[in-house]
């Protein structure tokens, strides 16, 4: 597995975390990191991440659920509301990266921590936030 994959997966559990924990966002990340075994650039870039969807979530949640049809941000797995969150922050502050990457790796993550329905309806949301993304320029 690779770095970047890595690091989304653990953006993705500090993220769920952080939605049972009302407290300090900070001490959830640091009781997280205690008991993981990563690389510097892995916990950089998920921090990171984790760091883009708190800064910009009304943003990243905005352009989800525009694009959601039938589905309020609320009544979303907790897991695939994070998944998407993660992608989203991707596509939207790492330029650098091919959409098309982002969405397959947020796929692959969604089999990995929700299953293949989740990918399926991940891999939907995202096609769709691309082409509105795409729309945009």
């Amino acid at each position: 597995m690779g770095q970047r994959r890595r690091a989304r997966e653990c953006a993705l559990q500090i993220l769920f975390q952080r939605e049972f924990n009302s407290g300090d966002r900070s001490a959830v990340a640091t009781a997280y990191w205690a008991h993981q075994k990563v690389g510097p650039a892995t916990k950089a870039y998920a921090e990171w991440l984790v760091e883009q969807v708190h800064s910009h979530q009304a943003e990243i949640d905005d352009l989800i659920q525009a694009v959601s049809r039938n589905w309020r941000l609320a009544r979303m797995a907790v897991v695939d509301r994070n998944i998407l969150r993660v992608a989203v922050a991707e596509l939207l502050y790492e330029p650098s990266l091919v959409p098309a990457i982002v969405i397959d790796e947020a796929i692959e993550v969604a089999k990995r921590f929700s299953g293949e329905e989740a990918a399926v309806f991940v891999n939907g949301v995202l096609d769709a936030v691309r082409k509105r993304l795409a729309g945009r320029e």
